[in-house]
């Protein structure tokens, strides 16, 4: 199949921070033929703890900039920005768009008839998009939302294992302690997966990396915008931030998250 300059544009990426890496890793192995441009709002994140306007605003303009260096489409590589800005980035953007969502439904299907505790910061928490995800499982009893302020800092302040097990379970109630099955339901929370395990022993650890990559590469296909490269992607990392602390932050980020990408 030809490519014509549609389909070799790049695909745009962004996240607060450098959860969104974890996204971009499984991106890279899913479609290794695709060109990448990732962005991370380092100067202004994280965004859990923001405003819901605000993070809607500032979603817009990431988008715009991405917009302008040419992305075929847009993912955005963060659950707080998705359930704050999904709906009206789709609205206004000529590309597609995909957005993440916590992988409540997976969990509950490996709960099994088990609870399912969900980490995530406090803006997606109290989001009505993340609310009516509980309510359309049914299920709303089996599932325990953990919001967890602070804990995106620690990530990127590279904290070691024993201080994030110990934050989790400060942070856990009793309850989902004893839970099934926990949801990553923040990017950068895929980082500290071992730590994860470790504070919640016996529980299966879910996340929607690997849906949203994969939907992403439908969506391409069924427009015609998928690189046909089997190989040969390029990626380039950009941050908001003082590049002298964040571009090496963004690389070294991307390699703890390749081993994670399914």
């Amino acid at each position: 199949m030809l490519c014509d300059e549609r389909c070799a544009r790049p695909i745009g990426v962004f996240d607060s921070g450098v959860g969104g890496l974890t996204v971009l890793a499984q991106l890279q192995k899913t479609l290794p033929g695709e060109d990448t441009i990732f962005l991370g709002d380092n100067a202004y994140g994280p965004y859990g703890d923001r405003d819901e306007a605000d993070i809607r605003q500032r979603s817009l303009e990431i988008a715009g900039r991405l917009m302008h260096m040419g992305v075929k489409a847009l993912l955005v590589a963060c659950n707080t920005a998705t359930s704050a800005a999904v709906q009206v980035l789709r609205a206004q953007l000529p590309v597609p768009v995909i957005g993440m969502e916590p992988a409540v439904l997976p969990a509950l299907e490996a709960a099994g008839a088990g609870q399912v505790a969900v980490l995530a910061t406090a803006a997606t928490v109290r989001q009505q998009k993340f609310k009516a995800l509980v309510q359309r499982t049914g299920r709303e009893a089996d599932i325990i939302p953990i919001g967890c302020p602070g804990l995106v800092e620690l990530i990127e302040g590279e904290r070691g294992e024993a201080q994030i097990v110990e934050y989790l379970l400060h942070h856990a109630p009793d309850r989902a302690r004893q839970a099934a099955a926990v949801v990553l339901g923040c990017t950068h929370y895929i980082l500290i997966r071992p730590a994860v395990a470790a504070a919640f022993p016996g529980a299966k650890v879910v996340d929607g990396n690997e849906g949203a990559v994969r939907h992403l590469k439908e969506v391409l296909e069924e427009a015609g915008l998928r690189n046909p490269r089997n190989a040969g992607g390029q990626t380039r990392l950009i941050t908001t931030g003082d590049e002298g602390i964040y571009l090496p932050l963004l690389n070294r980020m991307l390699e703890r998250a390749r081993p994670f990408a399914l």
